[in-house]
């Protein structure tokens, strides 16, 4: 196992909020397995495509491109941007294969940190481990230096003795703490400052550019609008941002008019309200996500041997109705098949449109539901190729079902593709990926028949965009190879050249 504390920096440039120059892209493929075309932004927008080399000459730049692909700019659906910003400057424990060698990490980690400070690490997954987290396993190798550890799935904090005093839970009998538990742990753990945790998302969002990310919906647990309009008026952020609203947030968004879809009033207009998230359940490696059947090793009956049910369904229904009312439109997390179905029972049952994040496991009859009712479904392939072995073991006899993505395509549902960063990394190209081929490693396609084609993928990635037409606005990124020739590592590793947004270069060329 490698444990390192990382730091990524990107080199690129960085779009101001000022109009962008006028600029003709002569020689680039219009699309995956487009046609050579050239194409003229103005004002922000495409305002021309011609067939290559027959463009009129007109003012400003020029810049060929030389057969490379121009692509609608990618999103990110699902993203807690300030713990992945926090998560690429932290030990990553992700390749422990015990809880042993997860702490001997973590003490190794902690011996080199100043006096007194907190180590805080992420990435365990306990789902397949032969031991059990416990807090006297960190307690043995950092002493009185307070320790956390958060999950890859983000749904457990695992703390030492020391951590679980600092965060006021000094009398848990075994450091793991799951779901809301967890998420008050992490929160209540010193953090850097606002200045600095703001300086890192900056970072986090230029990397994010230099892989052909143009925009993001952020779920991280915060006063997202509040945050973001900081972050936005302080200095120049390369990405637009839909910031969700957590319930905590709910009653001062309606108060205040805010709708789902709305700009706000920032430099570049790159901020709007996103949508109202909410909780069902819990996750897959945590054995939270709550299923119609029970986990393997529990008792039927007993409390959480089916998952964890976060939220009753008619407060959820209560909650749905609240938001939609006021045009903020819901995004309900449900992974197990039970949750799902509670969810789209209060979609039905409100009759207002929305989106479930996740819907890993599905009832086979649940799948039409999410275009009958008009429900988009937020997924995160990565998950699909990470979680296979947590998946045949704890969902055994049922992952025909999980991460459906094909069968919801041919249902009619419409998915929106994302990472869930810090769950898996920020990389639209992994998540892509992962949709296409069902596999990260040397197997076979874990569930082939769910794999989906390398266009619908990228539709996904893109808030449903296929094609670049005149009126679109110029979010926009050029790869050095076609996505629907590229081969899976090609495809993966993707090259990308450069990245503009509203006509602007974020990543590559600065002319």
């Amino acid at each position: 196992m490698s444990s390192v504390k990382t730091t990524t920096t990107t080199t690129t440039t960085t779009a101001t909020h000022a109009t962008a120059p006028a600029i003709t892209l002569r020689r680039v493929r219009l699309g995956a397995g487009g046609p050579l075309s050239d194409v003229r932004i103005e004002n922000a927008s495409v305002t021309a495509v011609f067939p290559a080399g027959e463009s009129p000459r007109a003012d400003g730049a020029a810049l060929d491109l030389d057969g490379r692909t121009l692509l609608p700019g990618l999103w990110d659906s699902h993203v807690h941007m300030v713990q992945w910003a926090g998560m690429r400057r932290r030990l990553d424990v992700s390749g422990a294969g015990s809880a042993r060698a997860a702490a001997q990490a973590a003490g190794a980690q902690a011996a080199g940190l100043p006096p007194g400070e907190a180590m805080i690490g992420f990435g365990f997954r306990d789902g397949l481990w032969p031991d059990p987290p416990h807090k006297d396993l960190l307690d043995a190798v950092a002493g009185d230096r307070p320790v956390l550890l958060i999950s890859m799935d983000l749904h457990s904090a695992w703390l030492n003795s020391a951590g679980l005093a600092l965060v006021g839970r000094g009398d848990h009998p075994t450091g793991l703490l799951r779901e809301q538990e967890s998420i008050k742990a992490v929160a209540a753990m010193p953090s850097a400052s606002v200045e600095v945790t703001d300086q890192w998302v900056r970072e986090a969002c230029v990397a994010a550019a230099a892989r052909g990310i143009t925009g993001i919906v952020d779920f991280e647990y915060a006063d997202n609008i509040a945050d973001w309009t900081r972050r936005m008026n302080a200095a120049p952020v390369p990405l637009r941002v839909a910031a969700s609203i957590w319930p905590p947030h709910l009653e001062a968004a309606i108060s205040r008019g805010l709708r789902t879809g709305q700009s706000l009033d920032t430099p570049g207009g790159l901020l709007e309200v996103g949508p109202f998230k909410l909780f069902t359940d819990g996750s897959l490696n945590t054995r939270t996500a709550l299923c119609h059947e029970a986990y393997p090793g529990s008792v039927p009956g007993e409390p959480g041997s089916h998952g964890l049910e976060e939220l009753p369904p008619e407060q959820l229904v209560t909650l749905l109705r609240r938001a939609s009312s006021h045009g903020i439109v819901p995004a309900v997390h449900a992974i197990g098949d039970r949750a799902n179905e509670m969810a789209l029972d209060a979609f039905e049952a409100v009759r207002c449109h929305g989106r479930i994040e996740h819907g890993q496991l599905l009832a086979a009859n649940d799948i039409p539901r999410f275009a009958e009712l008009g429900v988009t479904v937020g997924v995160q392939p990565t998950h699909a190729v990470d979680d296979r072995d947590v998946a045949d073991r704890h969902w055994a006899g049922r992952t025909h079902r999980a991460f459906a993505f094909a069968d919801l395509l041919a249902a009619g549902a419409v998915l929106e593709l994302g990472s869930d960063a810090p769950v898996a990394p920020l990389d639209p190209w992994l998540t892509i990926v992962s949709a296409v081929t069902r596999t990260r490693d040397e197997r076979p396609a874990w569930h082939p028949e769910q794999r989906i084609p390398v266009a619908a993928a990228l539709a996904g990635s893109s808030q449903g965009q296929r094609l670049i037409r005149v009126g679109d606005r110029a979010d926009l990124v050029v790869t050095d190879a076609d996505p629907l020739t590229a081969d899976a590592r090609t495809l993966r590793e993707m090259p990308v050249h450069a990245t503009m947004l509203a006509g602007a270069w974020t990543h590559g060329p600065s002319l």
